[in-house]
């Protein structure tokens, strides 16, 4: 008896050392910063291409929240940012884009955009260090801005192009 005894009390001890573990290594990545200084600054739009998106509601939500991203200063704000993300590109992939933004290019680099904001959900699920992922996140953001820049700041027409 004193024997099962010792044996349950030594169960009981080595299956709660490895809970602590757990837990412990759960708050250290909940406590960690996650530095804004090493994200790059987000590109800028010019003058006519501000125009043209200013009546776009779900491109403005969305680019508003991504000022967000370089308030965040813990993991869990980045967690819920990146979900608010995922959110505004769905409803902005839904939207009626203007007649010039409205072309396969943009949609393109719209699809980069949300894989590199899925990309950073994963490394937060797995609980990794998102900074790479998040960089990578924000290039895809600003090619996205530079290309509807490039579009309302080129002059050639297309069709004349394709039609000869």
């Amino acid at each position: 008896m004193r024997k099962f005894f010792v044996f349950g009390i030594t169960l009981v001890l080595l299956f709660s050392c490895g809970n602590k573990a757990d837990t412990v290594q759960v708050d250290k990545m909940n406590t960690l910063e996650f530095d804004v200084q090493k994200l790059p600054k987000k590109s800028i739009l010019n003058g006519g291409t501000r125009a043209i998106l200013e009546p776009w509601l779900e491109f403005n939500e969305l680019d508003v929240a991504f000022d967000a991203l370089y308030s965040v200063e813990n993991y869990e704000e980045l967690i819920l940012l990146i979900d608010e993300f995922l959110e505004k590109q769905n409803a902005l992939a839904s939207s009626t884009y203007p007649e010039i933004f409205d072309n396969p290019q943009v949609k393109s680099r719209q699809k980069v955009f949300k894989t590199y904001v899925l990309k950073v959900k994963a490394t937060l699920e797995y609980r990794k260090d998102p900074m790479e992922a998040t960089i990578e996140m924000v290039n895809a953001y600003n090619g996205m801005r530079d290309q509807l820049n490039v579009l309302v700041n080129s002059n050639l027409d297309t069709k004349m192009i394709l039609d000869e």
